[in-house]
């Protein structure tokens, strides 16, 4: 069982940046595809990037393109989103999760990722 804990979030005006890490448990988190989700108050949980084992391929919602990058560093065990020009619509609990395996579009479905972490809280304001 992968254990994954997000830090990182918090309160920030419209156009500042955040930057959340995620710590995994897992020895094996290089062989996993990593990503990043979001859940707004009423609204369901959405795709927001995520990034192969070797971080060779990059999927990213259009939402956050050009504004949020995530990274890893496999010898920590540990993956980054760094958020940039932040709008009130981003909004959210942000979670990581990992996929054993994932391909293509498969990489943007919530279904194919587990061991959700307990996620972080950002909060934009206008």
């Amino acid at each position: 069982q992968v254990q994954l804990v997000e830090s990182g979030g918090g309160l920030v005006q419209a156009g500042g940046s955040l930057r959340l890490s995620c710590a995994a448990s897992a020895r094996t988190f290089s062989r996993y595809v990593m990503g990043w989700f979001r859940q707004a108050p009423g609204k369901e949980r959405e795709f927001v990037v995520a990034i192969s084992w070797s971080g060779s391929r990059i999927y990213s919602a259009d939402s956050v393109k050009g504004r949020f990058t995530i990274s890893r560093d496999n010898a920590k065990n540990t993956v980054y989103l760094q958020m940039n020009s932040l709008k009130p619509e981003d909004t959210a609990v942000y979670y990581c999760a990992y996929s054993h395996y994932c391909s293509g579009y498969e990489c943007y479905d919530s279904s194919y990722f587990g061991s959700w972490g307990q996620g972080a809280q950002v909060t934009v304001s206008s």
